[in-house]
């Protein structure tokens, strides 16, 4: 073998570890690259240097991702250490048959709902409450950042059809892409999301019910590609309406963390939402007391009253007969706020690490104590 040929083989052997961000595969698994094509470089300028083509073919025309693919592609040449290469990268985008088969075989590998198959590896959390307007988004979002951070592979669903709230919340301004009628989730601050607030018209008012609530979840989950996430979190609306049925039925293995604030208008209705676990196969993991307390000048102050947060834990664990704690008590913070509405969830800094002060250190608890049973 010439080392031209020598060279082409090892690159191809290095690009095998090159992830596609959205299908979490290798590049050469994915038949992203066509050909590689090694030639000695202008033998008066470096005896030693080899021009390196990498044709690829993306998914899609105009893949949003394809810089950070392409970028990667270039690191994995030029670093090669056997000698000076010169990467050349002429990117394209596979024939319609050769997409249409790859999205068969991804298809085929799944075949179903990818969460509820018998000893299935994520956990999955589905955030709750009894009523609107307690922050439940807020915590999803800041929750789902936390675990990313914390180095899971992280996945969210804004199952609130009505109310959306995850894409602001995220920043995503983008759809998803769709290969052959199978959705890439949008990644932001490192976790996979989707919501019907990311297609177009959805601005507009949504009047679902019943069995098409249903199948938006159904297709959010199995329509989706998701890879092998460590951890699933649903963003559900409020109450005890079809689409927390919907969630028990698709996801049996799903557990509710209810979420409600300190007054008893919202902590007596925030029971409600726990107690649809009597009647479907989840169980309550735990209940977070949002707006616990202002701090102003070293005091706590107790806006909105106190003690819901517990008031719910202790009524549920009398109810269905086991231990909910209290697993977290937030602040009102007026930047979870205006650092969520921007588009970033407030427990990350601006470059993307979890914030090691207050909120940062308490969305932390608050995931290390979900995971840890």
């Amino acid at each position: 073998m010439s080392d031209a040929r020598q060279i082409e083989a090892e690159i191809y052997e290095r690009l095998s570890k090159v992830i596609d961000p959205e299908l979490g595969r290798s590049v050469t698994d994915l038949g992203m690259i066509a050909a590689i094509e090694a030639t000695p470089a202008d033998a008066n300028v470096d005896t030693d240097a080899y021009d390196v083509t990498v044709h690829v073919e993306l998914t899609v025309p105009g893949c949003p991702l394809s810089e950070t693919i392409t970028n990667q592609i270039n690191g994995a040449v030029s670093s090669y250490p056997g000698a000076r290469l010169l990467p050349h990268i002429e990117v394209g985008s596979m024939s319609r048959d050769k997409l249409a088969d790859l999205v068969a075989d991804l298809k085929a590998e799944r075949k179903q709902n990818p969460f509820s198959k018998p000893g299935v590896k994520p956990r999955i959390f589905a955030i709750t409450s009894g009523k609107g307007g307690v922050g439940k988004s807020s915590v999803t979002a800041n929750l789902a950042a936390t675990f990313a951070a914390l180095g899971y592979d992280t996945a969210a669903i804004d199952a609130d059809i009505y109310g959306f709230s995850l894409p602001r919340l995220f920043g995503v301004h983008t759809q998803p892409t769709n290969l052959n009628g199978m959705l890439m989730p949008v990644t932001a601050w490192g976790v996979k999301l989707i919501s019907i607030g990311m297609f177009a018209g959805a601005d507009r008012a949504i009047l679902w019910r019943g069995p098409r609530l249903q199948r938006s979840l159904e297709q959010f989950l199995s329509d989706v590609w998701w890879g092998e996430p460590d951890v699933l979190l649903l963003d559900l609306a409020p109450g005890t309406g079809d689409m927390a049925i919907s969630v028990a039925q698709a996801l049996p293995n799903a557990e509710l963390v209810v979420v409600t604030t300190p007054q008893p208008s919202a902590s007596d209705i925030a029971v409600r939402s726990g107690l649809v676990a009597l009647q479907v196969p989840m169980k309550v993991r735990g209940v977070v007391e949002n707006m616990s307390y202002y701090e102003h000048k070293g005091e706590k102050l107790e806006i909105f009253g106190a003690g819901g947060g517990q008031r719910v834990a202790e009524q549920l664990t009398e109810a269905l007969g086991y231990d909910v704690p209290l697993m977290a008590q937030l602040p009102l913070e007026p930047e979870v706020r205006e650092t969520g509405e921007a588009g970033r969830p407030a427990v990350l800094t601006s470059e993307g690490a979890l914030r090691t002060d207050g909120i940062g250190q308490t969305f932390r608890g608050l995931a290390e104590r979900l995971m840890a049973l």
